[in-house]
């Protein structure tokens, strides 16, 4: 029996697979669990066209990543914060501070996606990362000034 897995089944296949099982396990566990239809023409025309309009929404969601990876590395942004004796700043830059001023320049970056390598506690310019959707790695330079 041919059945087209909707999920990921372990040891079977993954989401959008046609695969063969026995015809008691595909029609009293997989399909009656949810994770397989059976495979009739109808069926497998369905998948595809769903593979293809994922497909595409992917492609769209890499290009607008490559978009924004290419617009935070020419970028540079300032943070200004109050500092002391021997450029010292009173606590440090975080991964807020850089949300908030990456949001003036209209881009939007989660806070959780900001990876500073060691604590910002002094002025000068840093190199920091931001992780992108798939897996991307962005850097651009955040200037530390005294406020």
């Amino acid at each position: 029996m041919k059945v087209i897995l909707k999920e990921d089944v372990p040891h079977l296949g993954d989401s959008g697979d046609i695969v063969n099982v026995k015809p008691g396990y595909g029609r009293n566990y997989l399909v009656t669990q949810g994770l397989a239809d059976l495979a009739t023409p109808r069926n497998i025309k369905e998948m595809e066209h769903k593979l293809r309009v994922i497909k595409k929404q992917i492609d769209a969601a890499k290009a607008e990543v490559a978009e924004v990876k290419a617009r935070l590395e020419q970028i540079s942004v300032t943070i200004a914060k109050s500092a002391g004796d021997n450029d010292k700043l009173f606590g440090s830059v975080t991964s807020a501070d850089i949300q908030k001023a990456l949001a003036v320049e209209n881009l939007k970056i989660d806070k959780r996606h900001i990876i500073i390598d060691e604590p910002i506690k002094s002025l000068g310019d840093f190199t920091v990362k931001a992780k992108l959707f798939g897996g991307e790695l962005a850097e651009f330079k955040v200037w530390v000034v005294k406020q």
